[in-house]
């Protein structure tokens, strides 16, 4: 009698022979609709796995077998992390002797890491894209084989930064890249096999890829770029090539046009030709100066959530740059975030001082300064402090990650009743900035759960975990979770939003913790005259103002709204004989809070426009003698329509309304 496997799929059930593929499980249950690139298998320890499509089905049963389409998240990352393979075969055809690193799927595309004598030009990014596509013409098959840890010490004896992941494996640092229900004496290695049977290369890898490289139907190098092995600037550099594979042709010309899109409104480049950003080199990496424009910006925000802070019952307070390393110590900073500190400042009394990473701490010693009664809480501390983190080089990216940035910070002490309404409040706040700065609603929210390395007991992550879960289901808004990437001190949620053009930022966080306030015994006096542990709970809305700000320049693509605009009108004379009454337009727009310049250059009427335009002012106002004898202007909006004859008392209301609701056009 043959062996079966019981295999489910939906609402279907079949038998089938052991050994039967994932590929011809889902035909044989006609569950290969659309473009499959792998399938998803759920055994008996009901642990789902990616599954290569031609891979034999687990014997034991009942097994749950469904498909991963190629226009997911999951395929994508199946069909880049393919293409990471093909890529690297293609460099070692061509570069002889080269050492290869990683190569994982990443947000869009993905990279490999290579050790070579040079480093990559443009002309070898497109010799090695050329390569890739011969190479994919092949109908190479992705094979996957378990071998043993001393099999693949010998077989990648010539790759020093194989044998390192090897070593890795074994000592815990990485887990093993081998399928979960496998043998964790093996490892698995996935070979690139010509029709001819013949192995063309090999690599360590989980898994799984696609069936060949026929398989990967769009694909394209993007750029390289130095990286250091293991993110460590002890460690050898490294040259990364990034690429970009698709599930369709048309699929990768629309994101490439979106990255053509997001090149043009890169918020460095646009924060040079604003007049927004300064970020010489003599400053270092992650860190920028903000000019006189983008300080106005910057400044409406900070109003803004000032403003907003206080209208919600928060406390205002102020905290130092540096403390004590013995702060970061109780804290567990220290202990957990070492690597992301600046280094201490030891003092000649023996004393040693550290940077901030982050204000709790602060608020912490704030809160605790004298007694607090039950009656207090919750109390609401906020602050915009100033923190600083050593990013490594490799993924400084301008204001989006600096080294030194200022967060909307505050720390909240509740009691334990008190901590379901404080997050959705805080959920809340986080909707209003995203309407307010024209983001919407927010795209996604994830709910991250105790990480690997964290503080605290079961009981109390369990019990800050249910308090975050339930803060959101309040909210009505749909949630994700993101298991094992909450802090070390507690859980958190992280609110995204999507720009003008489509991409998804990470932008508010909130925790609840349950653990800082036991390291630095924070407690309160309860009703019942005795002393209750409080419950903190961190929020930045903003995320940090700097970040903010650099969405912000991409979103608007640096044609602020009114509101917002550094400059928001711009007072043009026809003739140097209308200046004197153009000043007297910009006075009464002044009186009235606006920012306003008037262009006094000798340059012609339509320079002076068209400077005005590329400068993306809101609102450009013509004055001749028929604007100046009759009370009027001409009006010309950003990218928009022109009105002449505006009565100067009406477009002073106009405005003063656009400003005051905060209107998102311009």
């Amino acid at each position: 009698m043959t062996a079966t496997v019981h295999v489910v799929h939906a609402d279907r059930a079949i038998d089938v022979a052991v050994g039967t593929t994932a590929l011809d499980a889902l035909k044989e249950l006609e569950a290969t609709r659309g473009q499959i690139v792998a399938a998803r298998v759920t055994g008996p320890d009901e642990m789902p796995q990616p599954w290569d499509l031609d891979r034999a089905l687990p014997e034991a049963g009942p097994v749950a077998v469904e498909g991963i389409a190629a226009d997911t998240d999951e395929g994508r990352a199946i069909l880049r992390h393919s293409a990471a393979h093909l890529m690297a075969q293609a460099v070692t055809d061509l570069f002889p002797g080269a050492k290869w690193a990683i190569g994982p799927p990443i947000e869009h595309g993905f990279y490999y890491d290579f050790d070579v004598e040079e480093p990559f030009g443009p002309d070898d990014l497109e010799a090695i894209e050329a390569r890739m596509r011969e190479l994919a013409a092949e109908r190479q098959t992705f094979v996957r084989e378990e071998i043993s840890r001393e099999q693949a010490r010998d077989e990648f004896a010539d790759q020093p930064y194989k044998l390192q992941i090897i070593d890795l494996v074994d000592d815990g640092t990485i887990v093993s890249p081998v399928d979960l229900g496998d043998d964790p004496a093996t490892l698995t290695v996935y070979r690139n096999v010509r029709p001819d049977g013949s192995v063309a290369w090999s690599d360590l890898c989980r898994g799984p890829h696609v069936v060949s490289t026929e398989r990967i139907p769009a694909f394209g190098l993007l750029r390289s770029a130095g990286a250091y092995w293991r993110g460590r600037e002890d460690q050898p550099m490294l040259q990364r090539i990034y690429g970009t594979a698709w599930e369709s042709r048309k699929a990768m010309a629309a994101h490439l046009e979106m990255v053509e899109e997001a090149r043009r409104r890169d918020h460095r480049r646009l924060g040079r030709d604003l007049e927004l950003l300064h970020a010489p080199e003599s400053l270092g990496p992650g860190l920028a100066l903000f000019l006189p424009n983008g300080a106005r910006i910057r400044k409406k925000m900070e109003d803004w959530i000032r403003d907003e802070t206080l209208a919600r019952g928060y406390e205002p307070v102020y905290s130092p740059h540096v403390a004590r390393a013995e702060l970061w110590e109780i804290s567990g900073h220290l202990e957990n975030y070492a690597e992301l500190m600046y280094p201490g400042m030891d003092l000649d009394d023996g004393t040693s001082y550290r940077l901030k990473p982050m204000n709790c701490p602060f608020h912490i010693l704030a809160f605790t300064s004298r007694t607090r009664s039950y009656r207090e809480l919750p109390l609401r501390l906020s602050e915009l402090g100033t923190v600083y983190r050593y990013e490594r080089s490799g993924v400084v990216n301008g204001l989006l990650r600096a080294r030194g940035f200022t967060q909307d910070d505050s720390h909240i002490f509740c009691r334990p009743d008190q901590v379901v309404d404080e997050v959705v409040g805080c959920i809340e706040f986080a909707r209003d900035v995203y309407a307010t700065f024209g983001l919407g609603e927010p795209s996604r929210i994830a709910v991250s759960t105790r990480p690997e390395k964290s503080h605290g007991t079961d009981e109390q992550w369990a019990v800050a975990e249910q308090a975050v879960i339930d803060a959101v289901e309040r909210t009505g808004l749909a949630y994700e979770t993101d298991p094992g990437e909450g802090a070390f001190y507690g859980p958190k949620i992280d609110i995204h939003a999507k720009d003008a053009i489509g991409r998804e930022w990470q932008l508010t966080t909130v925790q609840v913790d349950l653990n800082l306030p036991e390291r630095f015994d924070v407690t309160y006096i309860g009703d019942d005259g005795a002393r209750h542990r409080a419950v903190m709970v961190h929020r930045a809305l903003f995320g940090s103002i700097e970040r903010f700000f650099a969405v912000m320049v991409e979103s608007f693509n640096g044609a602020f709204p009114l509101w917002l605009a550094p400059v928001q009108v711009r007072v043009v004379p026809v003739a140097d004989e209308f200046g004197d009454h153009s000043e007297e337009v910009a006075g009464r727009l002044r009186a009235v809070g606006l920012h306003v310049e008037v262009d006094h250059s000798t340059d012609t009427l339509g320079a002076k426009i068209r400077d005005a335009q590329t400068s993306k002012i809101p609102v450009t106002l013509v004055i001749g003698g028929e604007e100046r004898d009759g009370g009027t202007v001409s009006v010309r909006e950003y990218g928009g329509e022109q009105r002449r004859g505006v009565p100067l008392d009406e477009l002073v209301d106009e405005l003063v309304e656009r400003v005051a609701t905060r209107a998102s056009g311009h």
